[in-house]
C-alpha cells in the first residue's frame, strides 16, 4: 500500500496517514480475530488420551551428509507427559525446533488434532497452539514480566488493557501453582522466576502443548519439586508437555507417562514409565551399559594442599560475589561446592586460579601465599582449572586439537627447546589424550570448534589431568553433557582424586556433588553456609541451605 502522494514523491497528508493507519490497524485485528478463531476451532472439546499432535516421518539433513533426524515418528496425548531422551546430537532439539517452526524438515509431515500443518516460523506454531520454553531464556533483562509476556503478542498491537492482561496473567500462574509480580523487572529475578515467566508467557498465549528444553537445569531442588508439581496440574487440564532432555534420568521417570529415546537421529525405543529403569534408559541413550552409582574408593587423606582464608571477591559489576570465604582441601578429598549459578561459585573459581583479583583474605597453596601470583605461576606450581566456558575460555575455536593441548605445555621444558615448541612431541601427546579420554575426533589437527561438547570437554580435561595436577579445580564439569559423557568426567574425576590430587568440585547438580564428594559446602548468596562431611550430608538439607532456607539450630 503506498504511503506518499504519487505527485513528486512528496509525504502523505495528516488525512491520508490517518486512513493507513486505520486500515493497516483494521487488517491487524481482522488477521488476528481469523488466528483465534482458528486456534480455537482446533482446541475445541479435548478428550483426555487423544493424540494432540503427531509428527511423521520427520527426516532433517544438514550439509556434510549430516542426518539429523530419521524418518522419526512421535506423538503427544491429551493430557500426557512424554518426555524426548537422547545424548547430545542425537537430534532432540532439531525435532523439537521442527515441532515448532525453528527449522523446515526435509521429510516427513506434522499433524495438529488430526489436521495436517506445516510451521514456516515459530509464530505458525504458537498460532496453532504450541509453545516452547529454550533452556536458555528469550526474555528482556530490562523489560518488566508484564512487557515480556506482551511482547510480541496479537493482544499488545491495539490498545492494551493492562489491568486486564494483568489479572489475566496472576490468573493463569496460580492455577498452575507458580508465583508471579507482573511488575518485577526480569533482571531482578531467579532462573526458576525467569523459567516460570517462560512458561506463563507460553500458556498466556494459548499454548495446549508444551515443549520444555532440559527444564530443571537452573533449578534448585525446591524449585524443581515446584515445577514437576505445575506440569502435574497442567496434565489435568488436558494439556500435553513435552520436557526433552539429556540427564535429568530421575526426573525423567518421576513424571513422564512415556519416553522416547533418540540416538544417532533415529527413536531406538519407547517405553512407557511402568516398565523404564534408569539403568534402561541410559543404555538405550547411550547404546552400552552405563554405571550410575560410581564408587568412591578409600583413598587416605594427605598433607593439605590449598588452604583459603577469609577470601573475598568482587564481580564483573563490582559487587561483592564472594564472602570472607574459608576452607582447606587435603590430598586425595574432593570438595564438592553445591549452590544455584549466581552465588559466587564461579568468581571463586576464577579467584583461586588466579583469572579474577582477591578483594582480601588470602590463599595458600602448599602453604605458600599465592594470592597475588600469576596465572602461569600457578600452574607450574601444580594447579589445574576446567573452566565452565569451553568455548569461550577454555579453548580456542579456530585452533587445532594440539594447539589447544600446547596451551597447557607451551612452557614445559619437555616441549619447549629454547622457546621452540615441538610440535611433533606435542601431537603425539594430543593423539594419548584422544585416545585415553575417547575422543571422537578424525585427527588432532581439525579445528577444535567442530567437536561437541562432550568431546571438547573431554580434551579440556585430559589436556589438564594429564600433566597430574595437585589441585584440580573443575567448574560445572558436566554441565549440559549427556550420561555417557557425564559418567566418564565423573570417573576421571575420582581418578584423580585416587592419584592423591585435591579436587574443588563446582556444581550445581546435587546428586553429582553428593556422589563425588568428600566434603560439601553449600554456597548462598557468596558465602559457604558449612562444611558437611559426605556421611552427613542429605539431599534435602543441602538443598535448603543452597536457596537460602538453612536456619542455624
Amino acid at each position: 500500500m503506498k504511503t506518499r502522494d504519487d505527485v513528486g514523491g512528496r509525504p502523505p497528508s495528516p488525512h491520508v496517514s490517518y486512513i493507513v493507519q486505520t486500515m493497516r490497524s483494521r487488517m491487524f485485528k481482522k488477521k488476528a480475530l481469523e488466528t483465534s478463531e482458528l486456534h480455537n476451532d482446533i482446541w475445541q472439546n479435548i478428550r483426555p488420551g487423544e493424540v494432540l499432535l503427531e509428527a511423521r516421518g520427520i527426516t532433517k539433513r544438514y550439509p556434510g551428509g549430516v542426518l539429523a533426524n530419521d524418518a522419526i515418528h512421535f506423538e503427544i496425548e491429551a493430557g500426557e507427559i512424554h518426555a524426548v531422551l537422547g545424548e547430545n546430537g542425537a537430534g532432540k532439539t532439531t525435532l523439537m525446533s521442527i515441532l515448532f517452526g525453528l527449522v523446515q524438515p526435509d521429510e516427513g509431515e506434522i499433524r495438529v488434532r488430526g489436521r495436517p500443518v506445516r510451521f514456516r516460523s515459530p509464530e505458525d506454531a504458537i498460532k496453532m497452539g504450541i509453545g516452547m520454553v529454550h533452556q536458555h531464556r528469550k526474555l528482556v533483562p530490562a523489560h518488566s514480566v508484564l512487557e515480556n509476556i506482551l511482547l510480541g503478542h496479537p493482544k499488545s498491537r491495539g490498545v492494551i488493557k493492562v489491568r486486564e492482561a494483568e489479572e489475566e496473567i496472576v490468573a493463569i500462574a496460580e492455577r498452575y501453582g507458580f508465583k508471579v509480580d507482573p511488575r518485577a523487572r526480569v533482571w531482578q529475578l531467579t532462573e526458576g522466576e525467569k523459567q516460570v515467566v517462560e512458561i506463563v508467557k507460553a500458556l498466556y498465549r494459548g499454548a495446549k502443548i508444551l515443549i520444555l528444553d532440559e527444564p530443571t537445569s537452573a533449578l534448585t531442588p525446591v524449585e524443581t519439586e515446584r515445577l514437576l508439581e505445575s506440569i502435574e496440574t497442567m496434565t489435568q487440564d488436558a494439556l500435553g508437555v513435552v520436557p526433552f532432555i539429556t540427564h535429568k534420568l530421575p526426573m525423567v521417570l518421576a513424571i513422564s507417562d512415556q519416553v522416547t529415546i533418540l540416538r544417532r537421529g533415529k527413536v531406538v525405543d519407547r517405553l512407557s514409565r511402568a516398565v523404564a529403569t534408569e539403568q534402561i534408559l541410559a543404555q538405550k541413550m547411550v547404546g552400552r551399559p552405563v554405571i550410575f552409582d560410581l564408587q568412591r574408593p578409600d583413598v587416605e587423606p594427605g598433607e593439605p594442599v590449598i588452604h583459603v582464608q577469609n577470601l573475598s571477591a568482587r564481580n564483573n559489576k563490582g559487587f561483592l560475589a564472594v564472602k570472607d570465604v574459608s576452607f582447606t582441601v587435603r590430598e586425595g578429598e574432593i570438595l564438592g561446592i553445591a549452590g544455584v549459578a549466581g552465588n559466587g561459585q564461579h568468581e571463586l573459581a576464577e579467584t583461586l586460579f588466579g583469572m579474577r583479583p582477591a578483594e582480601s583474605g588470602h590463599i595458600f597453596f602448599q602453604g605458600r601465599d599465592i594470592t597475588q601470583a600469576s596465572i602461569l605461576e600457578r600452574w607450574k606450581l601444580g594447579m589445574g582449572y576446567t573452566p565452565a566456558e569451553r568455548t569461550e575460555v577454555g579453548s580456542i575455536g579456530d585452533f587445532s586439537l594440539t594447539e589447544n593441548v600446547a596451551m597447557n605445555y607451551y612452557f614445559d621444558a619437555r616441549y619447549n627447546r629454547s622457546g621452540f615448541l615441538d610440535y611433533r612431541g606435542l601431537r603425539r601427546l594430543t593423539e594419548d589424550i584422544i585416545a585415553e579420554y575417547d575422543v571422537v575426533a578424525p585427527s588432532p589437527e581439525v579445528k577444535i570448534q567442530t567437536l561437541s561438547g562432550g568431546n571438547l570437554q573431554k580434551i579440556i580435561l585430559g589436556r589438564v589431568l594429564s600433566r597430574r595436577p595437585k589441585l584440580l579445580i573443575a567448574n560445572l564439569p558436566a554441565q549440559g553433557l549427556d550420561v555417557g559423557a557425564t559418567e566418564f568426567v565423573q570417573r576421571k574425576l575420582l581418578e584423580a582424586r585416587s592419584h592423591k590430587a585435591a579436587v574443588i568440585l563446582i556444581s550445581e547438580d546435587l546428586d553429582e556433588i553428593l556422589s563425588l564428594s568428600d566434603w560439601v559446602a553449600p554456597m548462598y548468596e557468596g558465602e559457604i553456609v558449612d562444611i558437611l562431611p559426605a556421611a552427613k550430608a542429605k539431599k534435602d538439607i543441602i538443598g535448603a541451605m543452597i536457596a537460602g532456607l538453612h536456619q542455624e539450630n
